[in-house]
Parts: C-alpha cells; structure tokens; sequence
C-alpha cells in the first residue's frame, strides 16, 4: 500500500525509496517484527484465558512434554497477523503473486484454525478430519498453482524447472497443476509434522523462507537472472516482501516460542507457513529447490511415512517414535540440543539451495 506513496515523488526525494523492493522489505520485516513484540503478550493472555487447559497433549508422547500441558497454542495468530499486515502495509497491491501467496498463507491459516479450535474445545488431540484437511488443501492448492499458472511468462508455463540446469525444462503438461498441488499441501503438512518441540519448526521457515525470498528478488530482476543463469519470472521480486515480513513475525513469535514455549504455534500456524513456502517454491519455478533448503521439512515427513508403511507391513518400528525429532527425544538428547542442531542442519541446506543460483 505504502508503494503509492511513490506518486509524490519527484524522483529525488524520500517517497522514491519506496520504489525499490529492498527498502519495502526492510520496512516490513521491522513491521513484523514490532508487531510481533506488541501483541505477542497480550495474545497469549487471551488464548489463556479462552483456551484454560491449553492444547492437549498426546498420551503416547515422550514424557517430557507432559510438563508442557496448559500452555496455549494457536499462536500461529501471531505470525499470521504480522505477516499479512506487513505484507498489505509494504507490497504492491498490482502484484499477483503477492495476493496468490498471501491467500494460501491465510487459507491454511484458517483451516489450522479450525482444527486447533476443535482440539482445545474439545480437549482432544483428534481435531479436523485429516480427509477434510487433505480435501480443503487441495483446493486452495489448485486455485494458486492455476493462478500462478497463468502469471508466469509463456515459455515458462507447465514448465518444471531443473536446478543449475537453466537450459533443461520438464514440460509436465496437465500434470503440472496436480505436481504443484502436491508441493504446497506437501509442505504445508511436513511443516505441520515439524512443530513438535518448542522452537523447532520456526526458525528453519525463517530459514527457508529467507532463502525463498532472496531466490524470488533474483529471478525478479532479469539482470539478475542473466548472471546467476536461472529464469527469469517477472513480479516474483515483490514476494521479498512477504519473506522479510515472514521473518520479521517468525522472530517475534520465538521471542515467546523459546523453550520453554510461552505459547505453541499450533496448526493455524505452521500449516499456513507451510503452505506459503509451497507457493513461493511454485511461483519462483524453484519447486525442486524447495525440496533442498525445506530437506529437514522432507526429512520429518518421510520418517513418519517410513514408520507408518514398516509397521502396517512387519509390525515393527523404525525409528523409536515419529517424526524423527521425537526419535531422538527417546534416545535421550535434551529438546534444546534437537532443536539447535537441526536448526543448523536448516541453515546447511539453505546453503545447498542458495548454491543452485550459479554464478557464471
């Protein structure tokens, strides 16, 4: 919104830094960020308050986290709250991108919503109908990656892109919408596998978020793209934006997320975060390096996959107990020590992704 301010400047004066995306990110990532310190504590005392026994917690968990009951969840709110004012505040309103994203971020919001609320009303940790979660995430899915579609330049449509390889493109046809579907509810649902310790999920989004955004300025500019040998999808430069306004509201909800977790992110939060990762991956044409720089997201939801199949098929287990990090809850590391270890292990892989952008 902030971006009409341009239409005061003469082209030498203070409105003609809103102009440049870098300047907008930087004001929204700071927006998010005090937004996040401002209603942070008296969010949490309402969800207190509405919430009483907080979120449930699983009776077959690890038995450190019987200490965590009470403690409210839906904080997502925080970060959804941050990121679409942020968002609304510094982006341009023409940009489609922009609204393809924020609505995903803000439909998976409101499903996550719904099934926290079922679980806290209903003192259960069984909240939406996974059938029904799946179905509703396939629709919103389908919508942005028909409307991301239809944006992206001609050549470039229904075209899977390789990473390092610019000159090879997988023309998936038809199938293109059903793969894109697949990467935003994938990532939305691996994401949603992830949060299960105090901190976990939010830092490696901030992480890959960060990476996504840096990718989506690049192949924004088609200076950019020239030299770094990637794509080049015009619009895709205003999603920093929402990326800097990502994690600006990601560190103001650590701020309270930090073990112990003053408040849990919950469904409403880490799905929508899952999904807008998905969709930026979709619109940047970067779906493959979503899988690198998300690997630890990858790796969260393969291990419960891999334990769900082994034991329907021998009765046994894999691993001690699914997702992976409570494997290693079981086998003894301390949840602070999981959790800054595969927080680096996120930083690694956005490395790994970063390096895909080869410079000639």
């Amino acid at each position: 919104m902030l971006y009409w301010l341009t239409e005061l400047s003469d082209g030498g004066d203070f409105f003609n830094l809103f102009r440049y995306i870098t300047f907008r990110a930087g004001g929204a990532f700071l927006t998010a960020l005090v937004f996040g310190f401002l209603f942070g504590r008296p969010l949490i005392a309402v969800l207190r308050r509405k919430q009483g026994k907080g979120q449930p917690i699983r009776d077959d968990g690890p038995e450190g986290h019987f200490a965590k009951a009470g403690t409210p969840t839906m904080g997502g709110l925080l970060i959804v709250g941050a990121l679409a004012t942020s968002t609304l505040l510094w982006a341009r309103w023409d940009n489609p991108f922009v609204w393809i994203v924020l609505g995903v971020t803000l439909a998976f919001a409101a499903i996550g919503f719904a099934d926290d609320y079922a679980k806290v009303s209903k003192q259960t940790t069984a909240g939406v109908p996974g059938k029904v979660r799946l179905l509703l995430g396939f629709l919103i899915a389908a919508i942005a990656a028909y409307f991301s579609t239809i944006n992206h330049p001609e050549m470039l449509q229904n075209q899977l892109a390789v990473p390092v390889l610019k000159d090879v493109l997988l023309n998936l046809g038809v199938l293109f919408i059903p793969f894109s579907i697949i990467v935003i509810v994938g990532s939305a649902n691996a994401v949603n596998l992830t949060d299960g310790l105090d901190g976990l999920a939010i830092m490696p989004v901030m992480i890959a978020g960060g990476t996504l955004g840096i990718i989506a300025y690049a192949v924004g500019r088609v200076d950019f793209t020239e030299y770094l040998d990637v794509h080049y999808v015009p619009g895709t430069g205003e999603l920093l934006i929402f990326t800097s306004a990502l994690f600006g509201g990601g560190l103001g909800f650590l701020w309270y997320n930090a073990p112990p977790a003053a408040v849990f992110m919950g469904d409403t939060g880490s799905l929508a975060l899952g999904g807008a990762l998905g969709a930026i991956a979709v619109a940047t044409k970067h779906e493959l390096v979503l899988a690198i720089v998300g690997g630890l997201f990858v790796v969260e939801a393969l291990s419960v996959i891999i334990q769900v199949l082994y034991f329907k098929r021998t009765g046994k287990r894999v691993f001690l107990m699914a997702p992976i990090h409570h494997h290693y809850e079981k086998k003894g590391w301390a949840e602070p020590q999981i959790v800054i270890r595969f927080w680096i292990i996120s930083l690694i892989l956005a490395m790994i992704g970063l390096a895909t952008l080869k410079v000639r």
